[in-house]
């Protein structure tokens, strides 16, 4: 096929402008980027915003959408971009848990990105790294049980929190809590679980999460319990991790040296001590924006286009 015609939805968010930067990087020329009718003539990675209406998004002229934008949002202008004939790649929540919707994380699922019917899920920022290293251990020893407690930078709420943070350093609105409560724990929680689940295909696997933001610019840092079915050393563990994809093993992973990178950091991997059998700790760091977010969209998206030069 021809140069692929890509449209960046939300180019004016800290999601999307790290996705026309990186586009750029990786040679795609096709591109366009609309946002909402106030952000409209702005000049952004040098192309200028086009309104995100649904006639423009049904045109027939873009190959695949990549959006990020809220969950309404989503709603609203996914299926106009898919009725025009795109392949929509979306970020927010709107479709990740929907039956029929593929969750992807290439390196974990990848082939799934070929079963859409229009419309790829991009995961939570969180739970992408977690199954990056979850899954190789999986895949060597089964999993068990899963407990993850996350710190979350602000540039996960987006570039006003981002703008925020640059002003009052200390300020209180930046860490804490800023989910909405499901019962006795924040949705943040519950998406990790349940999307977590339905990315490595295991249904019943027990998974408890904790969620926090901390006044961090950009990088999430998880810390991860596991219990594996069957025996697996810390030292297995590292050598299972170091040849995974998408994952790099350092000694101690943080959000500052996971910055701009493409790789999910994980280090301090080590026996848990509190477990009855089988336990290990360690802990992740990885660019919410980057492979957290666009990068995983871009690379969902290169998997598609892949198949159609086939």
């Amino acid at each position: 096929m021809a140069d692929p015609r890509i449209a960046v939805i939300g180019g004016t968010g800290a999601v999307g402008t790290v996705a026309l930067r990186l586009l750029r990087k990786r040679g795609y020329d096709d591109v366009r980027v609309f946002a909402s009718a106030r952000s409209a003539g702005r000049i952004i990675e040098g192309l200028t915003v086009e309104e995100a209406t649904p006639d423009a998004l049904a045109a027939g002229d873009i190959d695949v959408a990549l959006f990020s934008v809220g969950t309404s949002a989503s709603r609203e202008l996914v299926p106009h971009a898919v009725r025009g004939g795109a392949v929509a790649i979306d970020k927010s929540s709107a479709y990740r848990l929907v039956d029929g919707v593929p969750l992807v994380v290439p390196e974990v699922n990848g082939d799934r990105a070929l079963e859409h019917d229009g419309i790829v899920a991009n995961p939570n920022c969180c739970t992408i790294p977690l199954t990056c290293a979850l899954k190789p251990l999986h895949e060597a020893a089964g999993l068990g049980r899963v407990r993850v407690s996350t710190y979350q930078a602000v540039s996960g709420a987006g570039a006003q929190r981002m703008d925020a943070l640059r002003r009052e350093p200390v300020d209180e609105h930046n860490v804490g809590v800023d989910w909405s409560w499901e019962g006795d724990e924040t949705e943040e929680e519950s998406k990790i679980r349940a999307e977590a689940q339905k990315i490595m295909e295991l249904p019943d696997l027990p998974i408890s999460a904790n969620t926090v933001r901390v006044p961090v610019l950009v990088g999430h840092a998880e810390s991860v319990w596991i219990e594996t079915e069957e025996p697996l050393s810390a030292a297995q563990a590292e050598e299972i991790l170091r040849s995974a994809p998408g994952v790099q093993v350092v000694d101690t992973p943080t959000p500052r040296d996971a910055a701009q990178t493409d790789q999910v950091l994980v280090g301090r991997i080590r026996e848990d001590r509190a477990a009855e059998r089988n336990g290990l700790v360690l802990f992740l760091a990885c660019d919410n924006l980057v492979k957290g977010a666009a990068l995983n969209a871009i690379q969902i998206a290169e998997l598609i286009l892949a198949r159609a030069l086939v």
